[in-house]
């Protein structure tokens, strides 16, 4: 009998166990942000035209990939571009996967060759103006290497119109360096963005940390064209929206799934 008891009661913990692993796993809901067939929950803002409007084409789904193209352009004009997920998200963990193609739009400015990044806490992109030449937000900068030996590293943090800590003390220049490795041309690199509100924000690339930084607030500088309403230097960023960038280098995503943490705290 007593043996029989431990049975039973080695049974219902194992039932128990795999319970509460089910319930655990059940909570892991990855969303797929692009399903790999157009553009429906995305919304592109190009600089010089209004909130919707896909200038030239520039994002497009080919391939079962977001590709960033210009073949329609003439000059670059200026015409940096995103691309919003339809939804903001304060507290998440984002994958993705991207490689940078082609040769860079004529007219571009050089600072963009082999450069891209993906926003987040950004503004709304309807809050944006036509004339608007970034979003207010902060960026996790996408480069690859230019192919000089020179290391290059990727996954890197840039602040237009924001400002944020590191290493305790507030950051005071517009982009800062990422520990990475160099990546070519033509070649996929997963990125990683955990992000816990306004608290810290972890930077990861092909499964190694690379940067980690906090409290992302509205100020600096870079951003021009804004809504003088909006603009709230200070203020905590505790959410936005997420979006894909174009400065004029062709990049292509793919993969891009997103775990909502606000119910994990």
């Amino acid at each position: 009998m007593e043996v029989f008891k431990k049975y039973i009661l080695l049974a219902l913990a194992i039932l128990l166990f795999a319970c509460n692993h089910s319930v655990n796993d059940s909570k892991d809901n990855w969303i797929t942000l692009f399903n790999g067939e157009d553009l429906n929950d995305w919304i592109v803002k190009v600089h010089h035209h209004d909130p919707g409007v896909n200038f030239g084409n520039t994002f497009r789904v080919e391939d079962g990939l977001i590709k960033i193209r210009y073949d329609q352009y003439s000059d670059f004009n200026d015409q940096f571009s995103h691309l919003y997920f339809k939804e903001p998200f304060s507290h998440f963990h984002l994958k993705f996967e991207y490689r940078f193609t082609g040769e860079l739009q004529q007219g571009a400015p050089d600072y963009t060759l082999l450069n891209s990044g993906v926003m987040f806490h950004s503004q709304d992109p309807y809050s944006i103006l036509k004339e608007q030449n970034w979003p207010i937000s902060v960026e996790m900068q996408l480069l690859a290497g230019l192919g000089d030996g020179n290391p290059r590293p990727t996954g890197n943090m840039c602040s237009p119109g924001t400002e944020i800590v590191f290493q305790g003390k507030p950051y005071d220049s517009h982009c800062l360096n990422s520990s990475s490795k160099t990546f070519d041309r033509n070649e996929w690199v997963r990125g990683e963005l955990i992000v816990l509100g306004d608290s810290l924000i972890t930077h990861i690339i092909n499964g190694d940390t690379v940067l980690q930084y906090s409290k992302p607030t509205m100020g600096g500088g870079v951003v021009q064209g804004y809504d003088s309403a909006i603009w709230q230097p200070g203020k905590a960023l505790t959410s936005g929206f997420i979006a894909l960038q174009s400065e004029g280098q062709p990049i292509e995503f793919r993969n891009i799934l997103l775990l909502n943490l606000e119910n994990k705290r």
